[in-house]
Parts: structure tokens; C-alpha cells; sequence
């Protein structure tokens, strides 16, 4: 039987780099995946694309690509991953220079397809029950998840790296097992145990021990130095998820489990671009030291339909911060919270929405139980979205006059504004959108 290994680079955009390069360097990897994509992080890229047509892609890219490529070069590892963000040929073509200053002889592939602007017009928004269109000159992006076509035809095609935007999260280690195993696309069964290892891996850390820990209750070992995960897949698509040995952290059943279940809401119905996952059976097995078995995976045909997101202008956010200690500091920072409420109360329907948070108190959880003594220090953050940027403006400039027109004591002002890209979903026929990969050339050494 014939085994594939593929190891997590990055589980989100602002993940560490130094597990990665320990991946690529000791691993003996087929591939590594670095899944850098969520909602927020696309909304961001869509408004750096639209400050610059050259931007838009992951602001790592570059130094995660120096880092690793080195090592994956030499020991054959290829690369998979959605750092394209809003604009994957953007992204390629600096993937494609730092290659050709490292002198390394790889070819870089960029898929394309994901965005969906053009045909976004007449699907129906779930957030608000109405069209697309009607957010008029607002809608600035609409990008589809995408399954594993462009990627699985890229590595096809000989690409060493492969750099798409807007995938379905799984689909970046399914694509590489498909594209090895050679798989078709109605196998389900197969398919679902690849989207379930697919799942598993995604969170990088949060497998091996990464946001597991909780002291005294699951105590995780030496998280300073916490390891990426990497899965032994089989062609029948069973698994194990184990980690390099010498890394801090752990795999187990427990931290396996809580993996398995995060944003789950249907284990039955796990609906992906190209199959709709079934979890309900699958079962974990502790084999040695940090390695589980992963078996039972299933799978159903796919929707037919893709999720899109779809990014919207909407409004600006205001935002400033002080702080409050010392005795009586919670009925200061109160104070200071009325007053700024009341002085922007000023700026009318310019003020679409605000809030007001003492951390420490009530941030969080507002209304829970409260301690017995106060604490010993607040901080007041006040945000808001605001029609425009002049008034948002306004809001951390109030923030920063409780200095001297405030309560005593206020410390420590911050204050931040930004235009507002809202992201909301709907679903758009797989059949309408059209995926490609577009390969460079290979470079001599």
C-alpha cells in the first residue's frame, strides 16, 4: 500500500514560520500545505488589492517562501497553499522571483477562478435575504470556494508550488492525495476520508497541542517550541496524524477530538465544493507517542453549489482605548465611557453603531457573575462604524481628550480607524464558475 506524507505549514495568516522550515527541512514530506485564508484575512486582501493591483496576497508570502523553499527544493517537498489570497497571479509572480534569486529549479503554478464578482449579481445574500446587486457601488468582491480542479491539474502538470486565492480549507490537502492516489471524483468514500485529513491538519498547532492547553487541566509539554502536525496518509485514505519527534507539544486522542469537532455542525454533512463529508463514524486510535489512526471516514456527492463570500464596503470604524487603576478605577472608567457616549451623541446618524467595554470587567462577558472586589486596573475601549472616515476619526480623538476633560487618573491612549470591508455569504452553482491553473516555466539551477 502505498503511503503519502503531507505536513501543515500554517494554519492561519499570522502562524509561526520556524515549525514550517523543522517540516521542510526533517519531515520527508510529499507536500506542505500553508492554509493562510479565513472570512477576515480575504476582506483584508480584497482592500489591499484595491489600494494597489499589485497587492493583495499574503504580506508573508515572501518570507515564508525564502524560508522554506531551500529545503523543499532538496528534498522534493511540494507546495500547496491559498497565500494568493485576492490576487494568486500577483502572488506567483513574487513566488517566481524569490525562486529565481534562490537559483532554485522550481515551476510555479497559479490557479485562478475563485472570483466571482460578475456572476454574484442575482444570488441571494443569507445574511439579508436580498440580491447582491443591491449593495450597488458598495460590492467590491465576491469570491467562491473552490474544490481541488485547479490545484489537482497544477501538481498534473509538474507544478512544484501551487498558489491559489479563495479554497475551501480542506481542499488544499485533499487536492495533493487526489493528484498522487489518482482518485476520481465520485469516490466518495475517499474523498471524505481526504477532506477528513484535510480537517485534521488545517489548524496547524491545534492539533498538536496549540490552543489545547488550558493549565492544570490539559497540560501540554513544551508549547514554546509547539510542532506542526503532518498526517501518513494511505491510498484507501485512512491515516495517522502524528508529529516530528523532538518538537514540543502533543498528539492525541483528546487534542485530535477537539480538532475533529471544530466548526462542525452536521458530523453526517460536512459540505465541501467537492464532496459532503461524513465524520459520523470515524474513529480515533492512540498507536504509540504522538501518533492516532484515523479511520471511518465516509462521503456523499457534493451540492452542486458553491459558498461565496462577498465582500462589501460598510462604513468605518473608530476606535480608542485609556486606562483606570487604582482605587475606584471602575467607576472612572464608567465615567469616562458616559462621557464619550454623550460627546459623540453629537455626531447624530453619523454614528451608525457604537459600544463601549471596560476590559477587565465586562469585555468579554458581559453580565456574568462579578468578583467579589473590584479589580485593580480597566481599560475603556470605545469603538464605533461610522458613515465616514471624519468621524471616525472623531472617536479616538474623544477618547484621547478624557486626558485632561475626563476623570482622573486615564492613562495609556490608543486610538485606530479603517474602512470597513464587510463579508457576507451565499451560495452560487458550481457549475458557472470556471477554475484554471496557470503554470511558469521551469528554471535551471
Amino acid at each position: 500500500m502505498s503511503m503519502v506524507r503531507i505536513g501543515t505549514g500554517a494554519g492561519f495568516q499570522g502562524d509561526r514560520i520556524a515549525p514550517a522550515v523543522d517540516l521542510a527541512e526533517r519531515g520527508e514530506l510529499d507536500f506542505l500545505v500553508f492554509e493562510c485564508l479565513a472570512e477576515r484575512t480575504i476582506a483584508l486582501a480584497q482592500q489591499a488589492r484595491l489600494a494597489d493591483p499589485g497587492a493583495g496576497f499574503d504580506p508573508l508570502l515572501e518570507r515564508r517562501m525564502r524560508a522554506v523553499l531551500p529545503a523543499c527544493a532538496r528534498n522534493g517537498t511540494r507546495i500547496v497553499t491559498n497565500m494568493g489570497a485576492a490576487n494568486p497571479r500577483a502572488a506567483a509572480e513574487r513566488t517566481r522571483a524569490v525562486v529565481r534569486e534562490l537559483g532554485l529549479p522550481l515551476t510555479v503554478a497559479a490557479v485562478t477562478g475563485d472570483d466571482v464578482l460578475p456572476l454574484i449579481g442575482d444570488c441571494i445574500l443569507t445574511e439579508t435575504g436580498a440580491p447582491a446587486r443591491a449593495l450597488g457601488e458598495r460590492l467590491i468582491s465576491a469570491n467562491a470556494y473552490i474544490g481541488v480542479a485547479g490545484i489537482v491539474e497544477a501538481l498534473d502538470a509538474g507544478a512544484d508550488i501551487v498558489i491559489c486565492g479563495r479554497a475551501s480549507d480542506p481542499a488544499l490537502f485533499l487536492a495533493p492525495l487526489v493528484h498522487r492516489f489518482g482518485w476520481a471524483m465520485d469516490d466518495w468514500e475517499r474523498l471524505g476520508r481526504g477532506t477528513l485529513v484535510g480537517h485534521l491538519l488545517e489548524c496547524s498547532a491545534q492539533i498538536t497541542g496549540g490552543y489545547f492547553a488550558d493549565p492544570g487541566v490539559k497540560d501540554v509539554p513544551d508549547l514554546a517550541d509547539v510542532g506542526f502536525p503532518l498526517a501518513e496518509v494511505s491510498d484507501d485514505g485512512n491515516a495517522v496524524i502524528t508529529k516530528l519527534p523532538g518538537t514540543g507539544g502533543l498528539v492525541s486522542r483528546a487534542t485530535c477530538t477537539e480538532q475533529l469537532l471544530y466548526e462542525i455542525h452536521d458530523p453526517a454533512r460536512y459540505m465541501q465544493p467537492d464532496v459532503v463529508a461524513d465524520f459520523s463514524q470515524v474513529e480515533l486510535e492512540e498507536i504509540g507517542v504522538d501518533r492516532v489512526r484515523v479511520t471511518g471516514g465516509s462521503g456523499h456527492p457534493a451540492t452542486g453549489e458553491l459558498k461565496v463570500s462577498v465582500g462589501y464596503r460598510d462604513g468605518w470604524r473608530g476606535e480608542g482605548q485609556i486606562s483606570y487603576a487604582g482605587a475606584n478605577c471602575v467607576a472612572r472608567g464608567r465615567l469616562a465611557a458616559g462621557l464619550v457616549r454623550q460627546r459623540l451623541s453629537e455626531w447624530g446618524s453619523r454614528i451608525l453603531e457604537e459600544r463601549t467595554d471596560l476590559i477587565g470587567l465586562d469585555a468579554v462577558a458581559p453580565g456574568a457573575a462579578r468578583a467579589a472586589t473590584e479589580p485593580s486596573e480597566v481599560r475603556l475601549r470605545v469603538a464605533a462604524r461610522c458613515a465616514d472616515q471624519e468621524t471616525a476619526l472623531r472617536v479616538g480623538e474623544e477618547v484621547e481628550s478624557l486626558y485632561l476633560c475626563g476623570p482622573a487618573g486615564g492613562g495609556g491612549v490608543s486610538r485606530a480607524h479603517r474602512e470597513i470591508i464587510a463579508v457576507a455569504s451565499a451560495l452560487l452553482p458550481a457549475a458557472s464558475v470556471t477554475v484554471r491553473s496557470e503554470l511558469s516555466e521551469t528554471l535551471d539551477a
